[in-house]
C-alpha cells in the first residue's frame, strides 16, 4: 500500500521570519548611526571611542543576521515577500536594506578601524558602499516606479515613509568622500568624488519632489495616525544627510578637484548647510509636537519608532560639519544635545524592540479583521480627531 507523502513543513525559523519585513533594517541604520554620529565627538570625550567602536560591532552583528534572516524569508515565503512589494505602505523600506549596509560600512571606517585596523575597514567599507549604492540606486527608480504603475495611492496616503528610497543615494553621497582618499591620486579620486555630488543631486532633486506631497498630507488631511507618527521624524534624513554630505565634499576636495571647485565645495557647505539646517530645527520642533499629541491620545511602541534614531543622527553629523567649517561653537553645542536625543532614542527603541521579540508581538501576523466596521475617524475644525 502506498501512502501519499506528507507536504514539508517550514522549518521553525521560517516560520518566525514570515513577517519579518523590509523595516527591520532600520535597526541597524538606527545602531550604526550612533557610532559613526559620536566619532566627531570622541574627540573631546576621552574613553568614547572604545564603546563606540563596541556600537559599531553590534550594527554589524544586527546586519549579518537580518541579511540571514531575510535570507530565509525569501526562500520560504515569497508569496509575503511578493506582497511586500506590492504594499505602498511597505515598499518603500527597501531603502533600508541599502541605508543599512552604508551605514555599517560608514562605521567601519569611523570607528571599526580600532578593532579591526585600517586596511580592513577600509575592505568592509568599500565593498558594503559599492553594495549599498547600487541597492539604493535600484530602489529609488523601482519603489517609484511600482507606486506609479502597480499600486494605487492618493495624496491622502502620503507618509514620510516614501521619502525612504529616494534618501538611499544621499547616504552614498555623505559616506562616499571617506573612501576618497584611499583612492590613487588623480582620475579615481575625482571620480569618485564628483560621483558622490551626482548621487547628492539626484537625491536632492527627487526629495524636493515628494516633500510637498508629505507636507501638503499633513495640513490638509490631519495628523498621520498614531503608529505612523514617529515617521515624521524620517524628513530630518535628508535635510541632515544633505549637509553631512556637502560638509564631507568639502573635507576631501583640496588636492582632488582643480581650482577653483575645490574652494566651491567650501562655500557650498556653509551656503547649503547653514539654511537646511535651520529648516531641519523648524520640522524637529514640528514632528516632536506631533509626537507629543500622538503619546497622549495612546501612541504605543511599534517599529515606526525607530525612526528617532537614524534621521536625528544624521543631524548631528550635519551640525558637527558646520561646526567645522564655519568654526562656530554655536554648532558644536546643538551637536551634543542632539546626540544625547539620538543615544535615548535608540535605547527605548532597543530596549521596545527586545520587549517585543520577547512577548511574540512585532513577529506576529496580523490580527483578525473585526466583523463590525470601526467608527469613523472625522477631524473637526480644531484640528482634533474623533
Amino acid at each position: 500500500m502506498v501512502t501519499a507523502a506528507r507536504p514539508a513543513r517550514p522549518l521553525p525559523c521560517a516560520v518566525s521570519v514570515r513577517h519579518l519585513g523590509p523595516n527591520w533594517y532600520a535597526t541597524v541604520m538606527g545602531t550604526a548611526v550612533v557610532a559613526t554620529a559620536g566619532a566627531a565627538l570622541a574627540a573631546h570625550v576621552p574613553g568614547l571611542r572604545g564603546p563606540l567602536a563596541g556600537v559599531w560591532t553590534l550594527s554589524l552583528v544586527l546586519l549579518v543576521t537580518l541579511l540571514g534572516a531575510r535570507a530565509v524569508h525569501w526562500a520560504h515565503h515569497r508569496d509575503q515577500a511578493r506582497a511586500h512589494l506590492l504594499d505602498p505602505a511597505t515598499a518603500p523600506f527597501y531603502g533600508c536594506l541599502a541605508m543599512a549596509l552604508l551605514a555599517v560600512g560608514s562605521g567601519a571606517l569611523g570607528v571599526g578601524r580600532d578593532w579591526i585596523g585600517v586596511r580592513a575597514a577600509v575592505a568592509l567599507d568599500a565593498v558594503l558602499f559599492s553594495a549599498g549604492t547600487v541597492l539604493g540606486l535600484a530602489a529609488a527608480v523601482a519603489v517609484p516606479y511600482l507606486m506609479a504603475v502597480r499600486h494605487r495611492v492618493e495624496p491622502g496616503q502620503a507618509t514620510p515613509v516614501w521619502l525612504l528610497p529616494l534618501v538611499a543615494p544621499m547616504v552614498s553621497a555623505a559616506v562616499g568622500p571617506p573612501l576618497v582618499l584611499h583612492l590613487p591620486p588623480g582620475q579615481p579620486r575625482e571620480t569618485l568624488l564628483l560621483g558622490c555630488v551626482a548621487l547628492f543631486g539626484l537625491s536632492l532633486l527627487a526629495t524636493l519632489v515628494m516633500l510637498p506631497l508629505v507636507f501638503g498630507r499633513l495640513i490638509t488631511d490631519g495628523p498621520l495616525p498614531l503608529a505612523l507618527t514617529p515617521t515624521l521624524f524620517l524628513v530630518l534624513g535628508p535635510l541632515g544627510q544633505s549637509t553631512t554630505a556637502v560638509g564631507a565634499f568639502a573635507d576631501v576636495a583640496p588636492g582632488v578637484v582643480p581650482a577653483p571647485y575645490s574652494q566651491g565645495f567650501g562655500v557650498l557647505a556653509v551656503l547649503y548647510g547653514v539654511p537646511v539646517m535651520g529648516f531641519a530645527l523648524l520640522w524637529f520642533c514640528l514632528a516632536t509636537a506631533h509626537v507629543l499629541r500622538a503619546r497622549r491620545h495612546g501612541m504605543r511602541f511599534s517599529m515606526t519608532w525607530w525612526s528617532f534614531t537614524f534621521p536625528v543622527g544624521t543631524c548631528v553629523t550635519g551640525a558637527e560639519a558646520l561646526g567645522r567649517h564655519t568654526g562656530l561653537v554655536a554648532y558644536a553645542g546643538p551637536a551634543a544635545v542632539l546626540y544625547a536625543v539620538l543615544v535615548a532614542a535608540w535605547a527605548t527603541a532597543a530596549v521596545g524592540t527586545v520587549r517585543g521579540l520577547l512577548r511574540g508581538e512585532l513577529l506576529a501576523g496580523p490580527g483578525p479583521v473585526p466583523v463590525a466596521p470601526r467608527p469613523t475617524t472625522a477631524r473637526t475644525t480644531s484640528g482634533a480627531v474623533r
